[in-house]
């Protein structure tokens, strides 16, 4: 995958950086952790300006958010509670659970989805809660773009230091995602077992 990332980033530039943010982000089989830094690892090769990278990160990614945003939009609290109804064990979740969850967003939106940018494995789910909560737009865009210009900029500046050494980052990053979305799995699988629904 590593030779396959470089090559589109070497012949395609900017736009293949985008283009693989935003994949990344909607549909996750290509991590960041590998993107931004052989992107960074380029720009210290002369193909492309750092801060060009950097940049293109940040937009691919952040134009990634926004099918998760309107598809909680679209779904709507609401609509969830009557899903959770029928589904609540699967979905872990009962009709009050959504409703505190939508109150605790709505006044920590903006730090969950600054910090959610942040962290692997939750940088694309945290886009739905905040269309579901139906957290403003323009803040939404706002703290995500700058979570997402700090995360794919750090990622790009650690390719271009370690130019030739990008392949540590991987090393480093993947086992780290991987304990990230192990952790929310096996969190998910507990509170099946665990899930009683609330009667009303």
């Amino acid at each position: 995958m590593a030779e396959w990332i470089i090559g589109l980033i070497g012949h395609y530039g900017y736009l293949a950086v985008a283009a693989l943010m935003f994949l990344e982000n909607v549909l996750p089989p290509i991590p960041s952790e590998l993107i931004m830094p052989f992107a960074g690892f380029a720009a210290a090769r002369g193909d492309l300006h750092p801060l060009g990278a950097a940049a293109a990160g940040a937009a691919g990614s952040l134009a990634g958010t926004l099918p998760w945003y309107w598809a909680g939009r679209r779904v709507g609290s609401e609509r969830l509670k009557r899903w959770a109804t029928r589904h609540g064990r699967w979905l872990t979740v009962s009709p009050e659970d959504i409703d505190s969850a939508c109150r605790w967003f709505r006044r920590r939106g903006a730090a969950a989805v600054f910090l959610g940018r942040l962290v692997p494995g939750v940088r694309s789910l945290i886009s739905a809660p905040a269309g579901i909560a139906a957290m403003p737009f323009l803040q939404f865009i706002l703290w995500s773009a700058i979570g997402s210009l700090l995360w794919a900029g750090a990622l790009c500046a650690l390719g271009f230091w370690l130019e030739g050494h990008y392949d540590v980052v991987e090393r480093w990053m993947n086992p780290v995602t991987q304990v990230v979305l192990g952790l929310a799995v096996a969190c998910y699988l507990f509170r099946v077992a665990r899930f009683k629904q609330k009667s009303s």
